[in-house]
């Protein structure tokens, strides 16, 4: 193959990569504010569980 053909090459494949990290990295971004729905969803299945569970009998 010519270097310059493969030097070409590289360069768009590079471009590419560049523009999927961008992509990922805005998608990441996108998705930060979920922390809260997270802690939120984690606490009601702890206090599901409670629930759910029967009580001990103090000895």
């Amino acid at each position: 193959m010519h270097p310059e053909t493969h030097l070409a090459l590289h360069h768009t494949r590079t471009r590419e990569l560049h523009a999927e990290a961008e992509a990922h990295r805005l998608a990441g971004q996108a998705r930060r504010p979920r922390t809260l729905r997270t802690r939120v969803g984690w606490t009601l299945v702890e206090v599901g569980l409670r629930l759910a569970t029967p009580a001990m009998a103090a000895t």
